[in-house]
């Protein structure tokens, strides 16, 4: 397929916290976008700037070129391409997906392989960077899937990103979101711990960001979460309960690797005891309630 301002429709299905953000910048730049969220009031900005509603996932591939989906957990991935009204069941032939929801490699591969039965050509790509990525643009996107698949879908999803990387086969970009959730896991434990001890230590959180921000330390969880878990804005960029699934993925995948992942299990457990708190809602930053004693 050939995608082009004037002649491709784009469904986007889900439109959370990063999925609005998504859609918004492919219809600023002047595609035609089909939007359907479990949620109808989630799109409802999105229709104010020129989005066309859909009742389902079967109206919204039945009028789309190319799909893309960005849910919640791998029961939704598989639902919206394999349920009844699925994706996979009313795309037409030659239509494109890309399933950017941090899922399962098992499941990427599933879609890849049952749409090419219908000469649907699928690719996995989930991203990095949170709210603040997919307002800004700037996400970064790992792909899985057919080589000339990507590029053709590469002007599509530079829309939204601006690190952009071919991974390999389909999976490869799950995979490669999981190295990702992997290594923010204890990282963020690090971040916690690090801001905890500078209050406790009677420093300025604030001014002490300042300087190891900048140095050996530097990360984007420091910098872009640290003041968020400071200033006490545990709003969400990222669900608690959306990490706590990634994480778990993340577990079993290396798990089948034979891959011992202390780091993970840790931060895996930690964010369990935080939903547990019914902190579950809240932005990945809160983990800092634990080691900060706030409520």
């Amino acid at each position: 397929m050939e995608i082009s301002l004037q002649t491709t429709t784009i469904g986007f299905i889900g439109t959370g916290v990063m999925g609005a953000s998504m859609a918004g910048h492919i219809l600023r730049a002047g595609y035609r976008v089909h939007v359907f969220s479990r949620t109808k009031a989630k799109t409802s900005g999105l229709c104010r700037a020129g989005a066309v509603w859909e009742d389902s996932v079967k109206d919204t591939a039945e009028k789309s070129d190319l799909i893309i989906t960005m849910v919640g957990f791998p029961s939704d991935v598989k639902e919206v391409y394999f349920g009844e009204n699925g994706i996979l069941n009313h795309a037409s032939k030659n239509t494109m997906v890309i399933d950017m929801t941090t899922s399962r490699p098992q499941l990427a591969a599933e879609i890849y392989e049952q749409g090419k039965k219908s000469s649907v050509a699928a690719l996995d790509a989930p991203v990095s960077g949170g709210d603040t990525g997919a307002r800004n643009a700037d996400l970064s996107i790992m792909v899985g899937g057919d080589k000339q698949a990507f590029e053709t879908a590469l002007p599509v999803l530079a829309l939204m990103g601006q690190n952009i990387q071919y991974q390999g086969p389909a999976g490869s970009g799950q995979h490669t979101k999981i190295a990702n959730q992997i290594a923010i896991a204890a990282g963020m434990i690090g971040v916690c711990e690090s801001l905890a001890y500078a209050r406790q230590a009677g420093l300025d959180p604030e001014n002490v960001l300042k300087s190891i921000g900048q140095g050996a330390a530097g990360s984007w969880s420091l910098n872009n979460l640290g003041p968020r878990m400071i200033s006490g804005d545990y709003e969400p960029g990222f669900y608690v309960k959306h990490f706590i699934k990634d994480l778990v993925i993340a577990s079993d995948s290396a798990g089948s690797l034979n891959l011992d992942t202390p780091g993970l299990n840790l931060a895996k457990s930690l964010y369990e005891k935080l939903a547990a708190r019914n902190c579950e809602n809240n932005g990945t930053q809160a983990l800092f309630k634990l080691f900060n004693n706030a409520s």
